[in-house]
């Protein structure tokens, strides 16, 4: 398992951003050399756990949770066939591109350890947004990802350090639970039968899924 590539977005306006500026960082591209990344802070004040890279909305991105957001190459190929068209890596926003590795299928809480020091773990799926769809320039884009279900995952910073394109990947823990990012984005999505048993992910379940699920349990009397 190695990194591909790591990429980095700068803030451009866009005719598609949700943001009231038009401001959007999903447009990233494959850096050279290595790339600092460390916990960013709170959702709402802090952005990217990587050093460079722009976030633009904070209602939705970024913070410690959302520090870094990982794609498989290997569904961007899948899709490249589906979609007629050279997917280059970092087109869905990914931070990393990973190859070997089955991002969606990862566990909450599974930790990576990549290049000498760095270690993430794995918090939830990626919901997709309108910018995405604009960037792509997919209509029904959505909706067609969402069916899908490939959705990559988020992840926070355990251990601070520095990464580069080619930098091995290790799980380095795997918990037990099979709550992976892709089950947690079904219950969010489409499938909220499945909420309950996103808990079994304890607090390393992203605190906005861990909320959705307690609620909805709540709700059913649970």
């Amino acid at each position: 398992m190695e990194l591909l590539s790591v990429n980095l977005g700068r803030a451009r306006a866009v005719p598609y951003s949700d943001q009231k500026d038009g401001l959007t960082g999903i447009d990233k591209r494959p850096v050279d050399g290595p790339v600092r990344v460390a916990a960013p802070g709170p959702k709402g004040a802090a952005g990217s756990g990587l050093a460079g890279d722009a976030v633009c909305d904070l209602r939705h991105h970024g913070g410690d949770d959302q520090a870094v957001y990982a794609y498989a190459r290997e569904d961007l190929d899948i899709w490249e066939t589906e979609l007629g068209r050279p997917l280059p890596n970092g087109c869905f926003g990914e931070n990393l591109t990973t190859n070997g590795l089955n991002v969606s299928d990862a566990l909450i809480g599974e930790r990576w350890r990549i290049g000498a020091g760095l270690v993430l773990e794995v918090t939830s799926g990626r919901i997709p947004c309108r910018t995405f769809q604009g960037h792509l320039g997919e209509r029904g884009w959505v909706k067609r990802f969402t069916r899908k279900g490939a959705t990559g995952a988020y992840l926070r910073v355990i251990e601070p350090g520095e990464i580069r394109a080619g930098d091995p990947i290790e799980i380095v823990h795997r918990p037990t639970h099979g709550v992976t990012a892709a089950m947690e984005f079904r219950a969010t999505t489409t499938e909220r039968e499945l909420l309950p048993r996103l808990l079994a992910a304890g607090a390393a379940l992203h605190p906005e899924a861990l909320a959705r699920a307690r609620r909805y349990v709540a709700a059913q009397g649970g």
